[in-house]
């Protein structure tokens, strides 16, 4: 009985993990990435500027990679991102809500966050530019 009992309550347990995603807030990946490719791009993160970007947008790499480079104090606030099918094999489009506040000499500008294309390239989503 005991031991029934136990496998009955690690089944419970092997079950809920896995409704619980990963733990570190990734269960929505495509969301992910947009978040760390905005975050690099507001940052100048040539790097992951670069890694986040879909195959679709490399003709715009350096244009994005100076987008921010006039302004100072470049921020994002209240950035909270989702995609609108977080299962998606492929593609999906992810909804961000916040803003970029940047100076441009003396006047901050606010940029509000939009909607963005999501792609996944060899297992990994990318940005693929704003979208409805």
């Amino acid at each position: 009985m005991m031991k029934r009992f136990v496998l009955i309550v690690f089944f419970v347990l092997f079950v809920c993990a896995g409704c619980l995603g990963n733990g570190d807030g990734t269960a929505d990946a495509p969301a992910r990435a947009v978040e760390k490719y905005l975050s690099a791009k507001v940052t100048g993160n040539a790097d992951d500027i670069r890694g986040g970007l879909c195959a679709d947008m490399e003709s715009v790499l350096e244009r994005e990679l100076r987008t921010f480079e006039s302004v100072s104090n470049a921020t994002i606030e209240n950035m909270n991102c989702a995609s609108d099918d977080a299962a998606a094999a492929t593609e999906t489009i992810v909804r961000c809500t916040g803003e970029i506040a940047a100076l441009y000499g003396t006047e901050e500008t606010t940029f509000p966050l939009a909607a963005y294309r999501a792609v996944n390239e060899d297992g990994e989503w990318k940005w693929c530019g704003e979208t409805q």
